[in-house]
């Protein structure tokens, strides 16, 4: 009896929609033949990724100050702070030739996931390397690393540690705002942009941008984002969305840009939207970020760019290490900067770094921002969703429907009922459970389960004019056997595992499986970002397509129960269906507000639906729904019992 048989269901239905995308790309860019044609598939990138990188704010002042420099030799560092949006200080070392002869080229420089920021030795080496080349330099801390510790007045911060798990826990509360952290991170650099555009040593029209990892993906989203920028060499980040799908590679938060893949993108494509400006693409031949995937962005970078007539100005720099941004990368990018910025003579080379330790190289006093003024993400998260809870206008009725299921991005349903298999039942603690696996949408099975009574037959589906329907935490069948709601209920009982819960659960949810910030799960819910959908969504189909099978079978009145994750879901599908007569909310959260207020939010990233805060919050649903509707014991956004 195949028991975990479903574990790859949802990763292999994305990698199958992924792929059909990839088709449907590579023919539209086999058939660019002109200059013109290439232009216009430009606009239609450029489209995309402005859709993907907003709301962008109103540009605030600056308000940069040194606080301090460090002298070596042939150039100084000053430590420097300015600030991207009011409240939003951002920490960094702008490294400056003592000797020029007149406004210099400079260089954006992203930081990777370091938890040292521009601290981290390979960050300071590459621009040592540009300073003494004749470049000017700004690398900048990013959220939750260097001295940007968004949570540092927290006493218990463990889940957010690491910087990835910070910038997790900031994105998905963003989320709820109709906000994407990538453009929180792309923001900073933006206006480190500024900053050195208004600098008398730099010239404006000679401003590159290059970082490593995290920032070989900032460079990648902020050349596809800002125009002004005049060159770009992304390091160890430039592969192909599918080769880290098919990888089962999660990715950060901000690396999940809303909407591109389903607008048909893919990542070289934020390259290809600046063509025929110089362009390097750094990698390495052991990086997680396959070689393969890298290979084939760049066939299709170059072939575009030979269409512009600059083959020349687009180059693929293939190292043999791992991920990191080595010497010969730095080099290499020093070299290709050098020649685009028409700066003539040979690379300086250097031998041995100067020791820039973190100590030295901290802006502001004890290193910690929040100190020095900064207001941490969450209170601006939260400052946000209460401007939108003062000026949403209230939605009733179907009016509140249509903007719910416009939310979720429900697909249409097919008038007939899914088609459902009978695998084998299941005995326990002296109970026969009945399985049926159901078709809802392409590869997606529904697993339902059914809690038998004496005498009932297993190898079919017999539905009562009275069903019972339990959406569970994480398993139906740890609920069913353990939860008051299910035993407390005499005669047949069912309980559904949507996709990625129950018997299709990518990953245990023990020993920090499922609930981990980085798991499958996470990454699941990243693609229906990337898509332009909703994975919380697709999960309310599976419950709907599951109540047409259960109807067209017989049933008349269904009562529903949700658990946990399962109460939300429950909570949005007894508002959008009128079959359902009663909805027993267990274990749910209060509201979506209630996780803008806290700082940290356990909650999985999966139950955050992206803009609802910009149209209702949960208790308009519960209102909607009136008597229909019971709560009990709901959790806080530790889902713990509140009180």
């Amino acid at each position: 009896m195949i028991r975990n048989g479903y574990q790859h269901m949802v990763l292999d239905d994305y990698v199958r929609r992924v792929r059909e995308l990839r088709a449907e790309r590579r023919a539209k860019l086999a058939a660019i033949r002109t200059q013109a044609q290439a232009r216009a598939y430009q606009e239609e990138v450029l489209a995309a990724i402005q859709r993907a990188f907003s709301p962008r704010p109103a540009a605030c002042a600056l308000m940069p100050r040194v606080t301090g420099i460090v002298e070596q030799d042939t150039y100084r560092v000053d430590k420097l702070l300015y600030q991207s949006r009011p409240g939003v200080w951002v920490t960094g070392n702008l490294y400056v030739p003592h000797r020029l002869d007149g406004p210099a080229p400079a260089v954006v420089a992203p930081c990777g996931h370091a938890p040292e920021g521009k601290a981290f030795e390979l960050y300071t080496g590459f621009a040592q390397r540009l300073v003494r080349n004749g470049f000017v330099v700004l690398v900048y801390d990013p959220f939750n690393q260097g001295e940007r510790d968004q949570y540092a007045r927290l006493a218990e911060r463990q889940c957010v540690a690491g910087c990835c798990a910070a910038h997790n826990m900031m994105g998905k509360q963003l989320e709820l705002v109709g906000e994407f952290f990538g453009m929180w991170r792309a923001w900073d650099g933006i206006r480190a942009l500024d900053l050195l555009r208004e600098m008398p040593e730099v010239d404006p029209a000679r401003v590159g941008v290059t970082g490593n990892s995290g920032g070989g993906t900032m460079t990648t989203w902020l050349w596809g984002c800002e125009e002004r920028f005049a060159m770009a060499a992304p390091n160890c980040f430039v592969t192909t969305f599918l080769t880290n799908l098919e990888n089962e590679l999660p990715a950060d938060v901000e690396q999940y840009p809303p909407g591109v893949l389903g607008a048909g993108l893919e990542m070289a494509d934020f390259l290809i939207a600046r063509a025929p400006k110089p362009a390097l693409v750094l990698a390495e031949r052991y990086d997680f970020f396959e070689r393969r995937g890298v290979a084939e962005a760049f066939g299709e970078l170059q072939r575009f760019y030979r269409l512009c007539g600059a083959e020349q100005q687009v180059a693929l720099v293939m190292g043999d290490s791992t991920h990191g941004y080595w010497r010969p990368s730095q080099e290499a990018m020093v070299d290709f900067f050098r020649a685009r910025a028409g700066m003539r003579g040979p690379s300086v080379r250097v031998e041995k770094q100067d020791d820039l330790n973190e100590a030295n190289l901290q802006v502001v006093p004890g290193g910690k921002v929040l100190d020095a003024g900064a207001t941490p993400i969450y209170e601006l998260i939260d400052q946000t969703a209460a401007r939108l809870e003062q000026t949403r206008r209230p939605l009733a009725g179907e009016e509140l429907k249509r903007a719910v299921r416009r939310l979720l991005h429900l697909p249409k349903s097919p008038s007939a009922p899914p088609h459902f298999r009978v695998p084998r039942p299941v005995s326990a603690e002296g109970r026969t459970y009945a399985r049926y696996a159901i078709e809802t949408e392409g590869d997606i099975r529904a697993i339902l389960r059914k809690r038998l009574v004496e005498r009932e037959w297993g190898h079919t589906l017999d539905v009562e004019n009275e069903v019972h329907l339990l959406l569970p935490h994480i398993s139906a069948e740890e609920d069913m056997a353990q939860d008051a709601l299910v035993t407390a209920v005499d005669g047949p009982f069912y309980g559904l595992d949507v996709r990625g819960l129950g018997e299709s659960l990518p990953e245990p949810h023990g020993g920090g499986g499922f609930f981990q910030p980085y798991g499958m799960d996470y990454m699941f819910h990243g693609h229906g970002l990337l898509l332009g959908e909703s994975y919380l969504g697709r999960r309310v189909f599976d419950v709907f397509r599951t109540l047409d099978l259960l109807l067209a079978e017989g049933a008349g009145t269904i009562h529903l129960y949700g658990r946990g994750q399962g109460a939300v879901l429950a909570l949005y599908v007894a508002l959008l269906r009128d079959e359902v007569a009663t909805v027993t909310l267990k274990n749910g959260p209060q509201s979506y507000r209630e996780w803008t207020r806290a700082p940290l939010v356990q909650w999985p990233a999966t139950n955050f639906l992206r803009g609802a805060l910009k149209v209702f919050d949960l208790p308009d649903l519960l209102r909607e729904l009136g008597g229909r509707a019971r709560v009990i014991e709901p959790w806080g956004p530790d889902m713990r019992p509140l009180g």
